[in-house]
This record gives structure tokens, sequence and C-alpha cells, in this order.
């Protein structure tokens, strides 16, 4: 299928092989691989993060292998608040970078379409969020009053 801002397509990646059980070489079990994660997000890692640390430490594939849950399901509950889907937050952080780069390079007209096409992208996830109910209905998207929240 081809990008969606761009007229090329994207190249081809590995698939994960199907499997059911957890395999056969993971020694740690499923409650130890959930104290792991809650340590590593207390230790300030996104839960993407927290999956290449435990794949390439701990030799742990798939939390979902292991413990039955997916790993941001596990945070959820054991009362960790996550207040943006890690998606949305990179693009925010992206699109902030890119507003902050604009304000000293005004005539940068290349970063000001990626800028632009960075937003789309914000508010067609910001919409499947809202849809979802992960985001409040009445969330929209505001590069200064994120730009304050996202930096604490």
């Amino acid at each position: 299928m081809a990008r969606m801002h761009a007229r090329r397509r994207g190249s081809s990646g590995s698939k994960r092989v199907y499997r059911d059980s957890p395999p056969e070489w993971i020694d740690l079990t499923p409650e130890e691989v959930e104290k792991k994660i809650i340590e590593l997000y207390k230790d300030g890692y996104e839960p993407s993060m927290i999956g290449m640390i435990l794949r390439d430490r701990y030799g742990i594939p798939s939390v979902r292998q292991v413990t039955g849950k997916k790993l941001v399901q596990l945070l959820k509950e054991k009362g960790v608040k996550i207040e943006y889907p890690e998606d949305l937050k990179a693009l925010i952080n992206k699109a902030l970078n890119l507003r902050k780069h604009l304000e000293s390079h005004k005539k940068d007209l290349h970063n000001k379409r990626g800028l632009q096409l960075i937003e789309a992208k914000i508010w067609r996830l910001s919409k499947y969020y809202k849809e979802k109910g992960i985001l409040p209905p009445d969330w929209k998207y505001d590069p200064e009053k994120l730009r304050i929240a996202l930096r604490k």
C-alpha cells in the first residue's frame, strides 16, 4: 500500500510467528513480567520502549504471549493513567518541535508543508481516539496548551 503523504510504496516487513503459548526459553513468570513492566514504566519508559527492553534484555518476544494481556492493558489494570496514546504524543511532540523551528526560520516552506501534514495526521488520529473513547469528546489540538501539558 502507498504512503499517506508520499508517492512511494512502503517496504514489506517480517511477520511474527503465530503462537498461543509462551516460548520455552522464557524463565520469568507472568507476575515477574508484570513487575518488570511497572518498574520500567516508573523509570520513565514509554510502552513501546518497554516492549523493546523486554525483548532485548529478557528474551520476551511478546508480553501478550506470556501474560495473556497487552502491555498497555496491564499498565491500566495496575492503575497507571496514560493521558495520551503514544503515537499521538509522538506526533504532537514532532509538531511542537517543528513549530519551534518555524518561529526562527519563517521562510522554511518545506517544513511549513511538513507541519501541515503532521497536523493533518494529528487531527485524523484524534478523531479516531475520540470515537473509541480514549480521548474526551471535547478534546482539541491546541499547540500552545499542549506545549505546556507535554513538557511536564
